[in-house]
């Protein structure tokens, strides 16, 4: 019998970040304690720049979107923002939604799965995703227990289970 395998990624729906940013753009426009703050988020890239006239204001901005995100199933791992900071007269806030598994983070899931996973199990790094492989199904589904019990700071799926 072939090797059964699957596959470990870390994959943010595109769609489903842009209907949040959206979502939380007219929020921003319509609530009122936002009203003349210059309250604003705005893509740019792979870039996300919220703006507004206090720290205060700008940190509620990122609230209201993580908000979003929840809602429409994407986890909060996959949102790196940084802290705010002035730029003039305004405040400001950078975030990124990270896709793909850096190597870093590829070599401590491969070293997890080693010491602490089932004994046929074997797993390789493909650029940013990893291959998991076993000849035991069983054998495979212990690994993804194992990895979702794992408190890791990055959102994982796993996908193509054959």
């Amino acid at each position: 019998m072939a090797d059964s395998s699957f596959d470990v990624v870390s994959k943010v729906d595109k769609m489903e970040a842009d209907n949040a940013l959206h979502q939380a753009h007219k929020e921003i426009e319509q609530r009122y304690d936002f009203k003349g703050t210059g309250a604003s988020i705005a893509q740019s890239g792979d870039k996300i720049l919220m703006k507004a006239n206090s720290e205060e204001r700008v940190k509620a901005i990122l609230d209201v979107f993580q908000t979003k995100l929840i809602k429409r199933g994407i986890s909060l791992k996959s949102l790196e923002s940084g802290d705010p900071y002035a730029s003039g007269k305004e405040y400001r806030i950078e975030a990124e939604l990270k896709d793909g598994i850096t190597q870093e983070n590829a070599k401590k899931i491969n070293k997890i799965i080693r010491d602490e996973g089932p004994k046929g199990v074997k797993s390789q790094i493909q650029g940013d995703e990893l291959r998991v492989q076993s000849k035991s199904r069983d054998d495979l589904q212990e690994t993804i227990a194992l990895l979702k019990g794992k408190d890791l700071d990055i959102d994982l799926q796993f996908i193509n289970f054959r």
